[in-house]
């Protein structure tokens, strides 16, 4: 028997310090939990590990281990097999109900989200939802998607659709995007509002497709396919919006569509179509795409209440950063960092310095509310020109804003080179100033679309 300290809660002052020292301990337990751990020396195969704990620990945190534990229909039983979760999993479940924390990862938050709903402990829940705002982007955004829906928490599959719907093209070539459910998946074709191309839309949809059949053991020819995708999928990929180029290259070979539908294609675009065609050809509707220099969701990069050097808001304050792009964009707009409940009056400048001309466009001053934004925990404006104005590509502008105004945020860390929806970004500053550089100051965002 192994050596007990008899007076180890004099060195344990605070409740929770005399759970945190049992936590996983065999001292005191009176129950075991049997649970599979992942063992990759066995080639992933299952084994049983051990979780020693205590009843009244696990009672006072959550009700369902009250039911189990002196509910009337109690299990008197000290060995509990729990074959649905991993014992990493469960393992940080209980280390939330004996210290109030918990170490989430990447690869432990979504078993341990669903052990928070399936135990009844909604503040981990609300941990584990923080932590996938914070990590959710679009090379996850579909790994997320999934157990958003499966837990109804609709603000979070509203961030997930957002980011799907402004970076559509990287994320239907995330690996996670084959394995989504099919209603998924036609939720995502049938949407009017995506920043993709309709040939690259369909080329994401022929990988599910024969991702699916792959998956169901099914030979993934044309016929298979169009079966796994189901009627309303197919109709929905926009063809028309292709042009003849690339539905000839890419389209036929996938045979996905019958004969008498290329022929109708082939015919449409001869423009000799004598019937409609049974595809949508009205264009999506195309989302404003935003560059983020400071990053988008770690809010550590922003720091509230005053500039580095100790400026305030006061007067009129000009900001300004070039920037250039690797191809033709349409600016909209730019983001400025506010604080809660401020008010800014903002004048916008653009200039091409490239060719040294001054005024490409101006918009006059105008007052702004500043908003918490969706995703962090920090206040911006967006200041909209009044009609988009063309960056040509390989060319630089110097973007000025002059702003009135109550102390705002800032952002710290900026990156001289962004890439944001297939378009490279580079930032640079012609004239230090101690507000707005590179690397700290206000722009948050571009707002722009392809043309």
């Amino acid at each position: 028997m192994a050596f007990v300290d008899e007076s180890w809660q004099s060195k344990c002052p605070t409740v929770r310090d005399r759970t945190t020292h049992i936590f996983n301990q065999d001292l005191l337990s009176d129950v075991k939990f049997l649970v599979p751990v992942s063992n990759q020396a066995e080639s992933e195969s299952k084994r049983v590990k051990v979780i020693p704990a205590h009843k009244f620990v696990l009672a006072i945190g959550s009700p369902v281990f009250f039911a189990m534990f002196y509910g009337q229909l109690v299990d008197p039983t000290d060995t509990i097999k729990l074959p649905d979760c991993d014992f990493e999993s469960l393992l940080e479940l209980f280390r939330y109900l004996y210290t109030d924390n918990v170490n989430l990862t990447g690869n432990n938050v979504m078993q341990v989200l669903y052990l928070a709903k399936k135990y009844m402990v909604p503040s981990l829940a609300e941990k584990c939802t923080e932590y996938l705002r914070d990590i959710l982007d679009v090379s996850n955004v579909f790994c997320i998607l999934p157990y958003a829906n499966k837990f109804e928490d609709t603000d979070l599959e509203d961030r997930c659709w957002k980011v799907i719907e402004t970076q559509t093209e990287e994320a239907v070539t995330s690996d996670d995007f084959v394995t989504v459910d099919r209603s998924v998946l036609e939720s995502l074709v049938t949407k009017e509002v995506l920043t993709v191309k309709e040939v690259e839309l369909f080329k994401a949809v022929d990988r599910w497709s024969t991702n699916e059949c792959k998956r169901q053991g099914i030979f993934p020819d044309g016929e298979a396919k169009r079966r796994m995708l189901g009627e309303e999928i197919v109709k929905a990929v926009r063809f028309p919006l292709m042009s003849q180029r690339e539905f000839c290259s890419v389209v036929p070979d996938c045979n996905i569509l019958t004969m008498k539908e290329i022929v109708d294609m082939m015919k449409h675009y001869s423009d000799v179509l004598t019937s409609p065609l049974p595809f949508v050809q009205d264009p999506r509707v195309k989302r404003h795409q935003w560059c983020f220099r400071f990053g988008r969701l770690v809010t550590s990069a922003i720091e509230p209440t005053m500039s580095p050097a100790g400026y305030h808001w006061g007067g009129d304050i000009c900001s300004n950063i070039c920037v250039t792009a690797d191809q033709d964009i349409d600016l909209h707009g730019v983001q400025h960092f506010g604080s809660e409940n401020g008010n800014y009056k903002v004048r916008i400048q653009i200039e091409d310095t490239t060719t040294g001309s001054h005024g490409s466009i101006t918009v006059e001053p105008r007052w702004y509310l500043s908003q918490k934004d969706e995703i962090c925990d920090y206040y911006v404006f967006d200041v909209f020109l009044p009609y988009p104005i063309c960056l040509a590509s390989g060319r630089t502008y110097k973007i000025v804003s002059t702003i009135h105004g109550p102390v705002a945020w800032y952002g710290q860390g900026g990156k001289r080179v962004v890439e944001s929806s297939g378009v490279t970004f580079f930032f640079s500053k012609q004239k230090s100033n101690q507000l707005t550089d590179v690397n700290k100051g206000q722009f948050p965002a571009l707002i722009f679309t392809l043309p």
